[in-house]
């Protein structure tokens, strides 16, 4: 008789073996994708939160915030810029080189991707522009509301 229950029984630890196998490997390709993405994830920060604890020289962060008016210059290579984000409480000066978004200007929001430098200077790689709610194209701006409505219509 013991020879007719143990296939039953080896077919039940089978069957538990092969679901604890698929549990570690279901749980080891989770560890694997979090470890990679753990080494793209980039983190945001406002500038009082970087200046209150700066992120390690060589993290890839993002700083949003506000542009101050007049700190925005352009250094002589006429390539590189200077200016300063706020938000209130704190003020963080960044350095970027590159093409400028044309939504760029002072007194609107920027988020800068980059790394903190050892000085204190935020070095930026990249920008990207915020507009307010109520922007409005280039092409639009000296429109009348009829005008723009019938250019809108058109386009769909």
């Amino acid at each position: 008789m013991a020879t007719a229950h143990s296939p039953r029984i080896k077919a039940k630890h089978q069957r538990l073996v092969l679901l604890v196998i698929a549990l570690a490997v279901v749980l080891l390709a989770g560890l694997l994708a979090a470890w990679a993405l753990r080494s793209q994830a980039s983190y945001f920060y406002v500038p009082s939160e970087i200046v209150a604890k700066p992120p390690e020289a060589d993290r890839f962060v993002r700083l949003g915030g506000m542009v101050e008016k007049g700190s925005l210059k352009t250094a002589p290579d006429g390539v590189t810029i200077r200016f300063i984000v706020g938000d209130g409480k704190s003020r963080v000066p960044v350095s970027f080189s590159g093409i400028v978004p044309s939504l760029f200007v002072e007194g609107s929001g920027v988020v800068a991707e980059g790394r903190m430098q050892p000085g204190g200077t935020f070095k930026a790689e990249n920008l990207l522009a915020k507009h307010d709610e109520n922007y409005v194209p280039r092409e639009m701006q000296n429109m009348t509301q009829a005008q723009a409505r019938k250019v809108v219509a058109e386009t769909q």
